[in-house]
């Protein structure tokens, strides 16, 4: 090993430890967590809006406060963007970071002096936890990358303002900042196209070891790679590369393009950072779930996913989560948001310690016809069928198709852009379909009732998708194409960049 890696491995231990003492203590450490947020925020306007010095426990709490998203926080988060103190929080945000609405336009996600710390060291955590256990310390020896949004901020209310990715970039520490690359100047190019030949440019003669990106993002940096350099996979550029990290969307359905474009498997590490707060990692090298942060200034509750639309749905707390379960996630954070839906489903897979894995969201589903689709579902029909026929896919999603010919029964169109187009695609679309009806009792019915007709396949051109997502302007970063939407808005757009071939 090298000096860097020596130096760490003590503390690497140490961080391995501290990672099996705060999951062994879940339960202690959230009831510490919202009897602080209570406490903390009581003289905020927020806090004496909704009585926080009568709440007394949890019982109290979800009496006062109801269930909210961005649009139903927004008259608080406004007063935020003018400048004003003590609204969710104690004091004034440290950061904004900027995100993406659906109704509201641009969110901007409060980030206070206690939170924002937590992202950067629960990062921190869950790679060298991750390095201990897999025995890569040896990735502290060379370079590192992360693939992400632009570090450049602007200013709200004198707020510094960016997206998430691009505040994480200026709390690197300063141990891990001399591995980094790009430099600063290239991180904060706009355009992704150019950006992506500078990155590649800049790291071609690195030693580079661990690389960190959403899937397709990264998918489009060894394709670059690759082209510019004229090897015939990453590994021969590469030949020290030993982790990716990746979070936002599902490797599963890249992993057959990702390992075929390095040339061989790469360690994978996955985590589920959000703008609201770090909300999971995973803990152990190869098995299955993402232990839940529950010490690091979230508060979490969790809703049935069949009841998050009720008008008072129950609110579950950690000792009372069961397995196979879909919840949504609500949040209470060290910034300020108070009972937050953040969007996200999970799933428990442990309990002994708690772990999730992130099952969909809660606005991408289809149900046009009652069926209930999530994207577990969707993902794990194509990883079953594309294991059985040996195909690797670039990108997909789905969307209902109502309105069909006379006397023509609906369907689910799945738009896919594969690698190679497969010859037997109807076969393909049956086997999906059957994977979908063992998986979903109300998808069956319906096709059983003849309600809905078998799903059609519709493939793509290669780079279809790439041209979607530039022409809205979230080409890199961390965007990414929803897997399943309950209208056509995606799907007919997305078709309008497919070339015939």
């Amino acid at each position: 090993m090298g000096f860097k890696s020596t130096f760490i491995k003590p503390l690497a231990r140490l961080i391995h430890r501290r990672v099996k003492f705060d999951a062994a203590r879940a339960v202690e450490h959230q009831e510490k967590i919202f009897s602080l947020l209570i406490k903390k925020a009581s003289q905020t306007k927020f806090g004496k809006d909704h009585g926080f010095n009568e709440i007394k426990n949890h019982s109290d709490f979800s009496q006062r406060i109801p269930i909210r998203d961005y649009e139903q926080l927004k008259d608080y988060v406004d007063l935020m963007t003018q400048g004003k103190p003590d609204i969710l929080w104690p004091g004034i945000p440290e950061y904004f970071a900027k995100t993406s609405g659906t109704t509201s336009g641009v969110k901007y996600i409060p980030m206070s002096k206690e939170s924002t710390p937590f992202h950067v060291r629960t990062a921190s955590i869950a790679t060298l936890n991750h390095c201990y256990l897999s025995k890569n310390l040896q990735i502290f020896d060379g370079k590192l990358i992360f693939l992400s949004g632009s570090p450049e901020l602007s200013k709200t209310a004198g707020i510094d303002t960016g997206r998430l990715s691009g505040i994480v970039n200026h709390k690197v520490p300063a141990w891990l900042r001399k591995n980094q690359v790009p430099d600063f100047k290239t991180n904060c190019i706009d355009d992704w196209e150019e950006k992506l030949d500078r990155i590649v440019d800049f790291t071609l003669k690195e030693d580079m070891r661990m690389i960190s990106g959403i899937p397709p993002w990264v998918q489009m940096y060894y394709e670059r790679l690759i082209e510019k350099s004229g090897k015939s996979n990453v590994s021969e550029i590469f030949q020290n590369y030993s982790l990716f990290v990746y979070g936002g969307v599902n490797y599963e359905p890249y992993r057959n393009a990702l390992e075929e474009l390095a040339g061989r498997s790469i360690l994978s590490l996955e985590t589920f950072p959000a703008s609201e707060g770090f909300i999971a990692y995973q803990d152990q090298v190869s098995n299955e779930g993402l232990l839940l942060n529950t010490n690091a200034g979230l508060f979490f509750e969790f809703v049935p996913l069949e009841n998050i639309h009720d008008e008072n749905p129950q609110r579950i707390l950690l000792p009372d989560v069961e397995l196979d379960k879909d919840y949504a996630i609500i949040l209470c954070t060290n910034a300020g948001l108070w009972s937050y839906n953040i969007g996200d489903t999970v799933r428990f897979v442990s309990l002994n310690p708690f772990r999730v894995m992130v099952s969909g969201r809660i606005k991408h589903f289809i149900s046009a016809f009652g069926e209930h689709v999530i994207g577990k579902e969707v993902e794990q029909a194509m990883l079953e069928v594309c294991a059985l026929h040996s195909l690797t896919i670039s990108e997909f999603t789905v969307a209902p198709k109502v309105n069909v010919s006379e006397k023509g029964i609906p369907y689910h169109e799945w738009i896919v852009e594969f690698a190679k187009l497969p010859l037997n695609i109807n076969e393909i679309a049956k086997q999906i379909d059957r994977s979908m009806q063992e998986q979903n009792i109300y998808y069956k019915d319906l096709r059983d009732g003849s309600i809905l007709r078998e799903l059609m396949i519709t493939s793509v051109s290669k780079g279809t998708f790439r041209r979607y997502m530039e022409s809205r302007g979230k080409l890199g970063g961390q965007n990414k194409v929803p897997r399943l939407s309950n209208d056509r808005k995606i799907a007919d757009a997305l078709l309008e960049f497919h070339i015939e071939e």
